[in-house]
């Protein structure tokens, strides 16, 4: 009896095993981020060890921002990323998300450029330890209930640079003053462990002490957002700015 009771909770946690792999490469809301955990021996950097920030500097030179376009070039992510190659992002009304990315980036950096501020607008696979005052990923979200709407954002659970949270705020705060959408509370543990964010695991990251958010601009299978993000680009695009700038003057940078 016992052992067939052995063999039983083996069948069952192989079983469990399996499952627990299905799920993770097959659920719908991973977006894009590789796995969250990591075995010590794929680590980079010691993520508890904070002896090569205590006497970090900032750069000397202007302010810089760099904003991501979700989705763009997947095709050219690194082998650490392969499995971004695969993820296109959301679709709807027609549209694909990089290309709404990509509309709203460079509508972001002409503005910013403006105020004379250097923008770099960045694909899928970041330059190694890349170093701006802010990095901005900009997506659009998407969802099988066409009734879901609004804009949400994220900061990296571990954010060296201290300053995340107020960019965010910024950010959230201009971002729906512009646009007028509803803030989506639903953030996902991706959102904050998104793959750029990862300095301590992959290469081709920002830099641990660049201040970084990730912005789902509107759900592109909205046909409301959709009428903000994909007609409207500039109200996005000026949300993200409003926030950019007063972040950055905040911080004595512009």
């Amino acid at each position: 009896m016992k052992k067939l009771l052995s063999v039983f909770l083996l069948i069952f946690f192989l079983i469990s095993a399996l499952a627990s792999g299905y799920f993770i490469k097959n659920n719908s809301n991973s977006s894009g981020a590789p796995p969250y955990q990591v075995s010590n021996d794929q680590l980079r950097f010691d993520i508890n060890d904070y002896s090569t920030f205590v006497n970090w500097k900032r750069p000397d030179g202007p302010a810089r921002v760099g904003l991501q376009v979700g989705h763009w070039k997947t095709e050219e992510a690194p082998d650490e990323m392969e499995r971004l190659r695969e993820n296109s992002g959301a679709s709807g009304g027609g549209k694909v998300e990089w290309e709404v990315n990509m509309g709203i980036a460079q509508e972001t950096a002409r503005i910013l450029n403006e105020e004379g501020i250097i923008v770099d607008i960045l694909p899928t696979t970041i330059p190694t330890d890349y170093f701006a005052d802010v990095f901005i990923s900009i997506h659009a979200d998407g969802s099988e209930d066409y009734s879901k709407s609004g804009f949400k954002a994220a900061a990296s659970w571990q954010d060296m640079s201290g300053k995340a949270p107020k960019l965010l705020s910024e950010i959230e705060k201009s971002y729906q003053n512009s646009t007028l959408l509803s803030k989506d509370p639903n953030v996902t543990r991706n959102m904050r462990g998104y793959y750029a964010f990862r300095w301590w695991r992959f290469e081709h990251t920002i830099h641990p002490m660049t201040t970084a958010i990730i912005l789902e601009t509107g759900f592109l299978t909205s046909s409301l957002d959709r009428e903000i993000i994909v007609n409207q680009p500039e109200l996005s695009a000026q949300g993200i700015a409003n926030g950019v700038i007063e972040y950055l003057t905040s911080e004595e940078l512009i």
